[in-house]
């Protein structure tokens, strides 16, 4: 069944790639966007589809559509981006998920939230099972864009409970691909663009510290896996790759896969940066039969590949 769909957030990095695999899979998109952070250029290619509509709005303010299904993805995601107006940060993922969730309950649409595994802020359980209520400071620097997806959550859950409203939250773990804004400070881009200009590569903290990678490929094909699952499964589910690496390890990678004279240096850790994150991913499993299937060094070619064209 060809569905209407709308995506908040729609020209940004995970939002510009969901906008193409719905179109691929048959659907009408309309795909909602403020650039603040996304970009036109993200969907230019996107523009001559017929089932392809595009419109320029900040879900901080209601918008009337009349859509099948919502997938809420607008929100500043890299600390660079969302610490530079934390206010707005928090604005955005709390009034924009009033009102698309106020549009979905008017409209009678299914509505996925994409949450973050920042919800668990630095966590003291590893790795992170959805039941984990998370270690989150309230007033730091980070704590616009974590608390404000934790309020987000809260509210999808009570416009479930009170408005019988069908709702799914994903939980997403770092996630990298092409179209990653090259200064969004994320470590991804960060050490590709540091590697491929031959400055070096710069890690906060030790090096020690872990994350894992998904690539965006296979966070998209999460996304719609969930939406389509049983209307009694709602979620949150973690989506990411449980595969652990150091920054390190790599830094080291990318140095080889970029053949870069780039040399480590260390600074100093943020604030509230978390030591270890890493997804128990087995609820995605046994609902929605999903797993990572692309290796990290696959995925980050493709992403240097890109990179290599826009720097």
């Amino acid at each position: 069944m060809i569905k209407r769909i709308l995506v908040t957030g729609g020209a940004g990095f995970l939002g510009s790639h969901l906008c193409e695999r719905l179109l691929t899979d048959g659907h009408e998109v309309v795909c909602v966007d403020n650039y603040f952070t996304g970009s036109k250029k993200n969907i230019t290619h996107l523009l001559r589809n017929p089932s392809f509509e595009l419109i320029r709005h900040d879900v901080t303010f209601p918008l009337y559509i009349e859509v099948d299904e919502i997938y809420n993805l607008a929100c500043p995601a890299s600390p660079v981006h969302y610490q530079y107006d934390p206010v707005q940060t928090t604005k955005t993922s709390v009034h924009g998920a009033i009102n698309m969730l106020g549009l979905a309950k008017r409209v009678k649409a299914k509505i996925l939230q994409a949450s973050t595994s920042e919800v668990y802020g630095d966590p003291e359980v590893h790795p992170q099972p959805e039941s984990y209520w998370g270690r989150v400071n309230p007033i730091g620097i980070r704590s616009c864009y974590d608390e404000g997806k934790r309020c987000a959550e809260t509210l999808f859950f009570d416009y479930h409970r009170q408005h019988h409203l069908e709702i799914k939250v994903a939980r997403i773990f770092n996630t990298y691909g092409p179209r990653m804004h090259p200064n969004d400070g994320r470590v991804v881009s960060n050490f590709i663009v540091q590697a491929l200009q031959g400055k070096d590569i710069t890690i906060f903290g030790d090096g020690r510290q872990t994350r894992s990678f998904c690539y965006v490929d296979d966070l998209i094909n999460g996304f719609v896996r969930l939406m389509n699952t049983d209307p009694e499964f709602i979620g949150p589910v973690n989506l990411g790759n449980p595969c652990e690496f150091t920054m390190i390890e790599l830094a080291n990678k990318i140095i080889e896969l970029t053949d870069s004279k780039s040399k480590v240096t260390f600074k100093n850790l943020p604030q509230d940066d978390p030591k270890q994150r890493k997804p128990n991913i087995e609820l995605a499993k046994e609902k929605l039969d999903w797993e990572p299937t692309v290796k990290l060094e696959d995925g980050l070619q493709k992403t240097i590949e890109y990179f290599k064209g826009v720097i």
